[in-house]
């Protein structure tokens, strides 16, 4: 009696684990479409993500750009008919008023505030405030600095590292002497929360002569390095520094 030859379909029958040629090609395309869709998706949501990072700096840099914009015009509104007879100037792009007549300011190499200076900062300083703590601006302010700038100079028989050590050391006592007769000056006095309020926003800042002023030539200007600067940092500052930070670390990551 003749045997049968098993067929291909009984062989495959008798298998279950045995694919044909397509269903694995089907199997590759399947994971491959599995993948490609993950890839996508996580391309989408990357994409959503960078389109809201950009959003949120439009915002930011928007409400800086028009609260340093308002602040300027309303200081210089404040301002603008004193800043001649104060010898002091407003600066735009620091948002500071600038003190800059040494001989008025402080005696050579000392931190004591000269009478005459201290008359300009008992009209200046209340009226300052009090542009400063409008509804529309306060919650935008987030420092306001006392800064105290040298000339690189001292005298003859010390190196410029111990020129600007010694120019620290004065800067700082001399912001220190500001601070504290602004906080005494009694139109601050008699409204104790505001006066909390600038214990926790007012600094002084010593900053010998790393920023100096020059001349059109890049020589430096001695005279108008020697000043005092009441500058306002917003809010706006810190969170730009915030996204910045954070750009750089996504980017690290990338």
């Amino acid at each position: 009696m003749r045997r049968a030859i098993p067929t291909s379909k009984t062989l495959t029958d008798e298998n279950p684990f045995s694919l044909s040629l397509g269903d694995l090609m089907a199997g590759l395309l399947l994971i491959f479409i599995l993948v490609l869709s993950f890839l996508m998706l996580d391309l989408m949501e990357k994409e959503k993500r960078d389109d809201k990072v950009q959003q949120m700096l439009l915002k930011i840099f928007t409400d800086y750009v028009d609260l340093r914009g308002d602040l300027y015009t309303a200081l210089e509104t404040e301002f603008e008919a004193d800043l001649r007879e104060w010898d002091a100037i407003l600066d735009r792009e620091t948002l500071s008023v600038r003190f800059s007549e040494p001989e008025v300011l402080f005696e050579m190499g000392k931190a004591d505030v000269r009478t005459k200076f201290k008359n300009i900062l008992d009209d200046f300083f209340p009226r300052y405030i009090q542009t400063l703590k409008q509804p529309e601006y306060l919650d935008g302010i987030a420092e306001i600095r006392i800064e105290g700038h040298t000339s690189s100079e001292w005298s003859e028989d010390v190196t410029l590292e111990e020129a600007y050590i010694l120019n620290m050391e004065l800067s700082q006592d001399r912001t220190r002497s500001v601070l504290h007769y602004v906080l005494e000056i009694p139109a601050i006095q008699s409204d104790r929360d505001w006066l909390h309020w600038l214990q926790r926003h007012l600094t002084a800042n010593g900053l010998s002569s790393s920023k100096l002023i020059t001349h059109p030539d890049g020589a430096e200007n001695s005279k108008e390095s020697r000043r005092v600067e009441f500058r306002v940092r917003t809010n706006a500052e810190k969170q730009l520094e915030k996204i910045k930070q954070l750009e750089e670390i996504i980017e690290g990551t990338l």
